[in-house]
């Protein structure tokens, strides 16, 4: 036995990738054209596969702060948070997250994945109960696995799942907690949290709700399903990531629960770990703001959203069963998704090629995001680029 052998599959899909000529998992991005267009293994490309929800990447606003704050901070703060790395803007930014979430604690971590998988591991342990999603994100799962609670799936989006698994452990349910997305990375769809706050509500213990997809795009104020579904009040803690809509990098925490400041000196992704560079949290603060001064980005962000749903679901491709800035293709054939993925790509469309065990069912996907920076033009070309590969096929 080798400690490579658990890598043989993965190591056969690479060598069929690398026969048929195609690196989906390499694809280097050679030059950055703008938030929406880019040179990517040779080809130009509009950009429908980087979760720049919003657009914000190349604002002069937020390159500027960025800017200014690797000339007055330098590239990076050099430790953690527990040790020197608490800058007084790592603070500011807390303040303006529990603002902008109406919440009274916060908590910024170096990256979204960090944030997720470091409350998971630490507000629930041995002894305890952690009920899930089953298509939560990987970082989810990893920090439940470090955590040591016991861990309960269930179904997706089944609301019906949740209440007869929390009914079966009786009083061990007031001791249990609750994790759920927002909108799900892989196929866009919404959890259903109106009806699980409501049995939340009934069978007690608490919910922790990841909107790192749906920061910016939900609610009246843009923070999230939370918030569009009219039940912030019953979620107990909201993480999330500066990586998407807010074009940065980065995690957070927010909650009423005065404790989050307790559990901050626990959380072992929070305090061995550096803290975020200046640049990184001075452009996330320019952001924030901006986020929430320009309304009309949200609006531009679904408009696209809807636009591109409908041109890929007349073209008879089975997409998303919900709208949102995420749409997903599914494809049946592995081989037809790779082959698709690399035509698309030489037809200037760039988007995710998503695989099982990654994807959250045995099929593969062409996952696409749309950004509020994309025009009008550039999400039909887009379809476009789709409608060619099923002309292709069929003169094939």
């Amino acid at each position: 036995m080798s400690l490579f052998d658990k890598f043989q599959p993965i190591i056969e899909i690479r060598a069929e990738l690398e026969k048929a000529g195609v690196m989906p998992f390499g694809a280097v991005t050679e030059k950055i054209l703008s938030p929406t267009e880019a040179i990517v293994n040779g080809h130009k490309v509009i950009l429908a596969g980087t979760n720049n929800y919003l657009g914000l990447t190349f604002d002069p606003e937020c390159i500027a702060a960025a800017k200014q704050a690797v000339e007055e901070q330098g590239t990076g703060t050099t430790g953690s948070r527990m040790a020197n790395g608490t800058f007084a803007e790592h603070v500011k930014l807390e303040q303006e997250l529990a603002a902008f979430f109406d919440r009274k604690h916060s908590i910024v971590f170096s990256t979204g994945y960090a944030a997720t998988m470091g409350m998971g591991s630490t507000l629930a342990g041995p002894g305890d109960v952690i009920l899930m999603d089953a298509d939560s994100h990987a970082s989810i799962y990893d920090g439940v696995r470090l955590g040591g609670a016991d861990m309960v799936r269930f179904r997706h989006n089944d609301t019906a799942d949740l209440e007869k698994r929390l009914r079966r452990l009786g009083e061990r349910a007031a001791n249990t907690l609750i994790i759920v997305e927002g909108i799900y990375s892989m196929m866009g769809d919404q959890a259903p949290l109106k009806e699980i706050a409501a049995i939340k509500r009934e069978y007690g213990g608490m919910l922790m709700v990841d909107e790192a997809h749906s920061l910016g795009m939900l609610g009246a104020h843009g923070r999230g399903v939370a918030e569009a579904a009219g039940v912030e009040d019953d979620v107990d803690f909201v993480v999330g990531t500066f990586s998407k809509s807010l074009g940065a990098t980065g995690g957070y925490c927010v909650s009423n629960h005065p404790e989050l400041e307790a559990v901050r000196f626990a959380i072992r992704s929070y305090i061995f770990t550096a803290s975020p560079s200046p640049s990184v949290i001075a452009s996330t603060r320019v952001a924030l703001r901006l986020m929430q001064e320009r309304p009309q980005l949200r609006e531009r962000l679904w408009e696209n959203a809807h636009r591109l749903h409908a041109g890929l679901k007349r073209l008879g491709l089975q997409v998303s069963p919900q709208v949102s800035p995420v749409v997903a293709v599914t494809i049946k054939n592995r081989d037809q998704a790779i082959a698709w993925w690399n035509e698309l790509l030489q037809r200037g469309a760039y988007v995710n090629l998503v695989m099982p065990p990654a994807s959250p069912t045995r099929d593969s996907l062409l996952r696409c995001s749309v950004s509020a920076a994309h025009s009008i033009e550039q999400v039909d070309r887009i379809v476009e680029a789709f409608a060619a590969l099923q002309t292709s096929a069929a003169v094939g």
